[in-house]
């Protein structure tokens, strides 16, 4: 699909949104890949990476240290807020589930301080008010298609979106009469070819 840079929106636009509005010139601790913290950085979020911090933020990573996340642990009982772009499981990929390295890292973080972590990426508040400003439309006149009940059908839910789960995927084997009434999708396809006539409906 032809889809531009500027028609994408990641955990990282959320996290900023938020940051700006509720930790404005606090210094960050982030966990994430250069290009990350670059444009965090860009943003004028103040980056460091000791105790110092007011916020911690946890976004995808390939590999962090222990003592990286000693230090996270330390700002975070010591106030800071601890941030993160996914709290779920992993995502689908070509060969079966790929496990979230941002949730592990958070999990570790959350574990050792106590701290409730506040996701900013999908399922949040946060992605829900990102996305409505981005499209200029409220979250109830949009479409949440995705693969994963617990992250994409529930992002839709918590904006009273239009949701439709593509068996495609995460979710792709779940009994969906197990899942309580609330979360289920409003509609469910078995590829993206589906899509088109329910979304012109």
């Amino acid at each position: 699909m032809p889809v531009a840079d500027d028609e994408l929106l990641t955990p990282v636009c959320s996290a900023l949104t938020y940051i700006a509005r509720r930790h404005r010139g606090e210094p960050a601790l982030v966990f994430g890949s250069e290009a990350t913290r670059a444009r965090m950085a860009d943003a004028g979020v103040p980056l460091v990476d000791d105790e110092n911090a007011r916020v911690v933020f946890v976004a995808h990573v390939e590999e962090v240290s222990l003592d990286a996340m000693e230090v996270a642990a330390r700002a975070v009982t010591g106030g800071a807020k601890l941030l993160t772009a996914n709290y779920q499981r992993g995502f689908w990929g070509a060969n079966g589930i790929v496990f979230s390295r941002g949730a592990m890292v958070t999990a570790g973080i959350a574990r050792v301080t106590g701290a409730r972590p506040i996701v900013v990426g999908k399922p949040s508040r946060a992605a829900v008010e990102e996305v409505s400003a981005r499209l200029g439309v409220p979250s109830t006149e949009v479409a949440v298609i995705g693969d994963d009940v617990g992250m994409d059908i529930a992002l839709g839910h918590l904006g009273g979106s239009k949701t439709i789960l593509v068996r495609s995927g995460m979710s792709g084997g779940d009994d969906l009469d197990a899942v309580p009434e609330r979360r289920r999708p409003h509609a469910v396809v078995d590829g993206v070819a589906e899509l088109l006539p329910l979304l012109s409906s």
